[in-house]
């Protein structure tokens, strides 16, 4: 069983809508505006699991029933089926066609991006192909998880495995056709890297899945030499605790990330030494940078290795860890809090705070590149 987790699920947005959370926190955030990888049933940014709460699984049992009585806002109940698919994106691995799909403002879902040797490339699906319909059945404007949960095959009786598949309605440049795509159990990128400008390389992270910190301490060794680094962890929902701190690793040369409790029994977490700790180094937040995600830039900015450049994050400071009941379903449940290393904790009332905010209308990105371009040069 996994250990712990600050992964979002706020019981009001879990199922069914929409915090189909894996990254819980990114479905949530997803909903509105974000892009959803169909692995995170919950991915949302999404991608995955299950929240429980409010409407909870129908086969999660005697989880549901403890998570209902828990009053913990971030509880979250499990079938066994659907924790085993939570487990994998935690892994770092989910079953689906190898797609992101977000909604647009007038209510179409539009393939965002497809993974290199997916399912869906081989299938010829690109960004830009809308859905229209999923296995025959219209979307009819409705959530984006609910597009995730059909293509992950979720919505079924069983959930489909790997071999299933899934028949798409597309349209791409007026012209309508159709895929069969076979789904696979495929293995989540969680850091992607562009270098829109000159002297500026951008490093997103979705989320802190297993690998994640591995994938963004090899995209950091491969910045040319004399870029900054922006760090973009806009909308990553979070995910395990240990990949953030060892994320803090990459940038930092050991010392303490966070400190949290696990039924008050205090730990720690400190980074490795020996990261980069001189390349110019702006992060990026937002409303849906959440959980680790937070708990990564916190440390970061505490520690005085970066600059933040954004908007409040969402504030939530919970440590879950799962717990495997007599039926067999997991219920996930609040057992501590994180502080940053000056001791801060963080909620929805005292999210992180954004060293240089942006106001509505500016450019988060060029007002990053502005400060990177300052600590480039140096004190004055």
């Amino acid at each position: 069983m996994s250990g712990p987790t600050d992964r979002l699920t706020p019981r009001s947005v879990r199922r069914g809508a929409a915090l189909a959370c894996v990254f819980a926190g990114v479905l949530m955030s997803g909903a509105a505006t974000g892009s959803w990888i169909e692995e995170p049933e919950g991915e949302g940014a999404d991608s995955v699991p299950v929240a429980a709460g409010d409407d909870a699984p129908r086969d999660a049992g005697d989880a549901a029933r403890l998570v209902s009585r828990s009053g913990d806002r971030w509880a979250a109940a499990y079938s066994p089926q659907e924790y085993e698919r939570l487990r994998l994106s935690l892994e770092g691995e989910y079953v689906g066609t190898g797609i992101a799909v977000s909604r647009t403002a007038d209510g179409r879902i539009v393939v965002n991006e497809v993974h290199a040797d997916s399912p869906a490339e081989r299938a010829g699906i690109l960004p830009g192909d809308e859905i229209v319909t999923i296995d025959g059945a219209g979307l009819d404007g409705g959530a984006v998880t609910d597009a995730v949960g059909r293509l992950r095959g979720s919505d079924q009786p069983a959930a489909a495995g790997p071999g299933s598949t899934v028949l798409l309605g597309l349209v791409r440049a007026g012209e309508r056709w159709e895929a069969e795509v076979a789904r696979a159990r495929l293995t989540a990128e969680t850091v992607s890297v562009t270098r829109e400008v000159p002297g500026v390389t951008r490093i997103h992270v979705s989320s802190f899945t297993r690998g994640s910190a591995g994938q963004l301490r090899e995209a950091v060794g491969g910045v040319p030499a004399g870029d900054a680094v922006l760090l973009d962890l806009r909308g990553n929902g979070g995910g395990l605790l240990t990949e953030a701190a060892q994320a803090a690793s990459v940038f930092l040369d050991g010392g303490l990330v966070a400190t949290y409790d696990v039924h008050g029994d205090q730990r720690a977490l400190h980074a490795e030494p020996g990261g980069d700790t001189r390349t110019p180094l702006v992060v990026l937040v937002d409303g849906g940078t959440m959980s680790s995600a937070e708990l990564l830039a916190a440390a970061l900015q505490d520690r005085n290795r970066a600059v933040l450049v954004g908007s409040r994050t969402f504030g939530k400071g919970t440590v879950q860890m799962p717990s495997e009941q007599p039926d067999g379903s997991v219920a996930e449940l609040t057992v501590g809090y994180y502080a940053t290393p000056s001791g801060r904790t963080v909620d929805e009332e005292r999210p992180v705070e954004p060293d240089l905010p942006v106001d509505a209308g500016e450019d988060a990105e060029e007002k990053a590149r502005t400060v990177l371009d300052g600590l480039a040069a140096g004190p004055g």
